[in-house]
């Protein structure tokens, strides 16, 4: 899962409090923070959780490139499955694991 974090020191903690840590039909769940030019502390905060992945912008790019940045880098590091969130809490976390049933039984593009 990548999370975007451009100065979302408040935010993020509460995107984590219920982000799922076991999906059905998913080995491995990991967290990808992508530092989009924060100046808060943020990042600093989330390293203290044990988060191994991040990608890293010098100054804020946009959402939409943070997006992209994080999938590049999920992808070269072997992720089958990216599900995007946002730092600043605008989606429940919880529901993150419906989602990726929905693709793991392939009805996601269904109408």
């Amino acid at each position: 899962m990548q999370i975007p974090c451009p100065n979302e020191e408040k935010t993020l903690p509460l995107v984590l409090e219920h982000m799922p840590t076991q999906i059905p039909g998913i080995d491995d769940i990991q967290l990808l923070i992508i530092d989009d030019g924060c100046s808060d502390k943020a990042v600093e905060a989330i390293q203290k959780l044990g988060i191994k992945h991040f990608a890293c912008h010098a100054k804020p790019m946009s959402l939409a490139r943070a997006f992209r940045d994080g999938v590049d880098y999920a992808l070269k590091h072997g992720a089958d499955i990216v599900a995007n969130t946002d730092g600043n809490n605008p989606y429940p976390s919880k529901t993150i694991g419906e989602l990726v049933q929905l693709i793991i039984q392939h009805s996601a593009l269904r109408s």
